[in-house]
């Protein structure tokens, strides 16, 4: 690798992170400690990093100088191994101090951008901690978060999950504060505005300002789809993952087991083996287009084969769907709680159904685009009413799109929340 380009990367993002505008995001970084940010691509990873960059230089933490970043998905910079890593840092040295990872007179804050494409990153990684450097990595990939990657890195790195912009971000985005007691006021009006795009189009912040929102989610899908999933894992038969993605949109509500998604590929005309689908699967979900949840009354072996699958963002999964607001509603409460609980996070069905249950918490919701409906609302309680009886519980609610009241029934309660004030608790 020409350490030549390697210096004249170094100078441009030394000076282009400077003038990048940022839309500030509430992250709170240990000031010693090193991170890998991993999620969904353009979720926003990159300018977390260049936002904490720009905290350092505002704060006189760090000088221009002491800044080394690199975006591996640099064109010139392509072809570099793990092996030739170290070529950063020589590169480094030549131009402010001698720097190696064992002699240093200068040690630079290093920014390590979509390394994933490296194959063997984490022992470099690993090496510049191990020699006090302050390293932060990006990644669009869940197996950088693997219990191989995080034994070579020992315990070194802070793992944080990025995720693109809640809707208290796209509030804040649109310069609308809410103070206490924000919703008795006429701001709900404004907000429930704003939500309504929110809703359809997601949470990636490049998008808000664009007229043609569609295209630009359509784009980043046939990006995520072919650059991080396709190409990535070399995967032949396109077509078959591409069905795939969009069978799981259009049930996305819905439990299903593998085999059931392997027959209904396999009757849209593609055939795949069925440990092939459970492959593509992973694929999707390291990707982080989808993730899973399981039946908490399954058997463990069971958890793993059956599971209820949501989209990591409403625009992309607005893509597929024609009339979408019910399975967006519930895609939308799937996201928050996934964020919000992990993998504490299960849907319930054994003799009664729960769209979502967090038993850590004594927590279930039912997800319901409206509730007027008597058959509708009937269903959605009595569920929540038995589960009541059967699991010890004290917050039970039924998320809607705008309805919010309270409902008492055979001695449990059961809050009734518009979605848009439920992501703003």
């Amino acid at each position: 690798m020409d350490k030549e380009i390697i210096k004249r990367i170094i100078v441009e993002k030394q000076k282009e992170i400077l003038d990048v505008e940022i839309i500030k995001r509430d992250i709170t970084l240990e000031p010693s400690a090193n991170y890998v940010f991993i999620g969904l691509r353009r979720a926003g990873k990159s300018y977390l990093m260049f936002q904490h960059i720009q905290h350092l230089l505002q704060t006189k933490q760090a000088s221009r100088e002491d800044i080394l970043y690199i975006n591996f998905e640099d064109e010139r910079i392509s072809s570099i191994k793990a092996e030739n890593l170290g070529v950063l840092l020589n590169a480094y040295g030549e131009m402010y101090g001698s720097t190696s990872l064992t002699n240093h007179d200068k040690k630079p804050i290093l920014f390590l951008d979509e390394i994933q494409n490296i194959v063997g990153w984490e022992k470099f990684a690993r090496r510049v901690a191990d020699a006090k450097y302050r390293v932060f990595i990006t990644g669009s990939n869940a197996k950088m978060l693997s219990k191989e990657i995080y034994t070579t890195l020992g315990g070194r790195f802070i793992a944080k999950e990025i995720y693109p912009f809640s809707f208290l971000e796209y509030l804040d985005f649109h310069g609308v504060a809410l103070e206490k007691n924000w919703e008795y006021g006429d701001l709900p009006n404004k907000v429930f505005k704003l939500f309504e795009n929110y809703f359809y189009y997601g949470g990636f912040a490049e998008a808000f300002t664009m007229n043609d929102k569609r295209s630009w989610l359509n784009s980043l899908y046939q990006k995520i789809l072919l650059g991080d999933i396709i190409l990535r894992n070399d995967i032949r038969n396109e077509n078959a993952i591409r069905v795939l993605a969009k069978k799981l949109a259009e049930s996305v509500m819905q439990p299903s087991s593998l085999s059931r998604i392997n027959n209904v590929v396999n009757s849209s005309g593609t055939t795949v083996a069925r440990n092939t689908m459970v492959d593509y699967l992973n694929f999707l979900a390291n990707a982080y287009l989808i993730f899973g949840i399981s039946n908490y009354s399954d058997k463990l072996s069971e958890k793993e084969t059956f599971k209820k699958r949501y989209f990591s963002d409403n625009g992309l999964l607005n893509n597929f769907l024609i009339d979408p607001e019910t399975k967006l509603l519930e895609n939308l409460v799937a996201i928050e709680l996934k964020k919000k609980y992990g993998e504490e996070l299960f849907y319930y069905n054994k003799n009664v159904e729960v769209d979502f249950f967090v038993p850590k918490e004594k927590l279930a919701v039912q997800a319901s685009y409206s509730i007027t409906d008597d058959t509708t609302r009937q269903r959605e309680v009595t569920a929540l009413v038995k589960l009541a009886k059967v699991a010890d519980l004290n917050k039970l609610e039924i998320v809607t799109y705008n309805e919010e009241h309270l409902i008492e029934e055979e001695g449990v309660t059961i809050r009734v929340m518009p979605v848009w004030k439920w992501l703003l608790r």
